[in-house]
């Protein structure tokens, strides 16, 4: 049975590997040439897409690491680097070439259609985000955690939507600069639990470690 604070700090993971906040930028960017009602639209497809993509990957994960034969401990120093890797760029206010490579950027520009990709995936459901699922939906057997998972991926769903749909506003109110230090706040939350990924499969793995 988990802690209380164990169940938030998941909530606060998924939501800092999101970061919706740090995709505003991007957002406008890309939706540029949209009116308000194509953003809108733009904006509600890649954040339902990038939903299902994280639940499918949050049941699903576990199942797919077993068939290729991979520990859940070598799984979770794999992703917790990962993690780790995009905490980096967020304490830089980058975004990890993980999650949004320059290529990516300017094709996605010249796109029509950025809803799926790369709005959905894989700037919001990315690999960091689908690791840090899978890590936590096999911290604990049973279905108790994989629907908390769920009600998660939901929540910060609903919360990416409204900050999205409000992304014009809120870049203005916050501009560049306090839209930085906010990235550079999650950025410096989520090293904090890369390095509490990296550290558990360690011992998992290395037993002495202890």
């Amino acid at each position: 049975m988990l802690e209380w604070y164990q169940y938030i700090e998941m909530f606060t993971a998924i939501l800092v590997i999101v970061d919706p906040l740090g995709l505003l930028p991007i957002f406008i960017s890309i939706t540029a040439n949209e009116n308000e009602r194509e953003r809108a639209h733009t904006a509600k497809v890649a954040v339902t897409a990038a939903a299902v993509v994280m639940i499918i990957g949050a049941l699903a994960g576990g199942p797919i690491l077993r068939f290729f034969g991979i520990s859940i401990a070598s799984f979770r120093v794999a992703g917790g680097l990962l993690v780790l890797i995009l905490a980096l760029a967020m304490l830089n206010a980058k975004i990890s070439h993980s999650k949004h490579s320059p290529e990516e950027a300017k094709e996605a520009v010249e796109k029509e259609n950025v809803a799926v990709v790369p709005l959905a995936v894989p700037l919001l459901a990315g690999p960091a985000a689908l690791s840090t699922l899978i890590i936590y939906a096999q911290s604990m057997p049973g279905w108790r955690i994989k629907l908390y998972l769920v009600f998660c991926v939901i929540v910060v769903a609903v919360i990416t939507w409204i900050m999205l749909r409000l992304s014009i506003v809120i870049s203005r109110r916050l501009g560049q600069t306090g839209l930085n230090n906010a990235t550079r706040l999650m950025g410096l939350l989520l090293a904090a639990i890369a390095v509490e990924f990296i550290a558990g499969g360690m011992v998992q793995l290395f037993p002495g470690l202890k």
